[in-house]
């Protein structure tokens, strides 16, 4: 520690030099996590980085809850008063129509749902749902500071969070080409956008559902470039892996929600 008078020397004001004491950890992999603790200083360089990195990006601050993790809660609930306006127009239209359909008439919401592949759409929605799973798995690790596994590919309680994240793409891809698939079928059976109210319902709900998804892929990708392009894996890199994760839960319980709705209440 240095102590240097600046200004009029008879008033003898000093700047004391920052106490700091720095930890350098490994995680798997070689990749370097940022361990920093200082008493003074504002910013500091651990092993690996470039240029000194301030504390909050090292650590956070105590006490205080991370702004990045509040203003994506916020959007997320303004997310869901949109998806609650689908839901509403949904059983508003659903109401209309089947009310106004005569006895012992096949309804247009009864044609619709004829038209499902319940096993395939339960098989996709579990690949969803699981995904939430491995996504939390992966926020576990980022946690502890560990970006990678720690031991072989094929033992999972090694994972970090690349690993993770990976599998939680995976399988959110292949959730998206299930989707695909489906609409493909329906399509063939002229059960297309235009054919009718039901049908507008079902596509505009579940399309915009979808394209969350594939937003939530892009997501996942530009955390795992994140991870492989810093040097060093500090708080703010596990905070955006924790706000990634609260997005993907978000559409998971969504999808969850639009295919009670959808396909088994009809």
């Amino acid at each position: 520690m240095t102590s240097e008078p600046i200004g009029d020397a008879s008033k003898k004001v000093f700047i004391r030099g920052p106490k700091m004491v720095t930890i350098r950890g490994l995680s798997s992999n070689n990749d370097r996590v940022a361990h920093t603790s200082s008493t003074v200083a504002a910013q500091a360089t651990p092993h690996g980085a470039v240029h000194p990195i301030a504390q909050a990006r090292l650590r956070g601050i105590k006490g205080r809850p991370d702004m990045v993790a509040i203003g994506t809660w916020i959007w997320l609930a303004s997310d869901l008063m949109f998806f609650a306006a689908l839901f509403a127009a949904y059983f508003n239209l659903r109401s209309i129509i089947v009310g106004s359909t005569p006895a012992g008439q096949q309804t247009m919401w009864e044609w619709g749902a004829s038209h499902f592949n319940m096993p395939f759409a339960i098989a996709n929605t579990v690949i969803l749902v699981l995904s939430s799973m491995t996504c939390q798995f992966g926020v576990n690790a980022a946690e502890r500071g560990q970006v990678g596994r720690s031991g072989s590919l094929f033992d999972v309680s090694k994972w970090g969070l690349r690993e993770w994240y990976i599998l939680t793409f995976i399988m959110g891809a292949i959730f998206i080409g299930g989707q695909a698939t489906e609409y493909a079928t329906l399509a063939a059976e002229g059960f297309t956008l235009s054919t009718n109210a039901y049908t507008s319902a079902f596509f505009l709900a579940t399309g915009f559902h979808g394209l969350h998804v594939l937003g939530g892929l892009i997501a996942f990708l530009l955390m795992l470039g994140r991870t492989y392009m810093a040097r060093t894996f500090t708080h703010e890199q596990a905070v955006h892996a924790v706000v990634t994760s609260y997005y993907w839960h978000f559409v998971d319980v969504i999808w969850v929600i639009l295919f009670s709705v959808i396909y088994i209440l009809q």
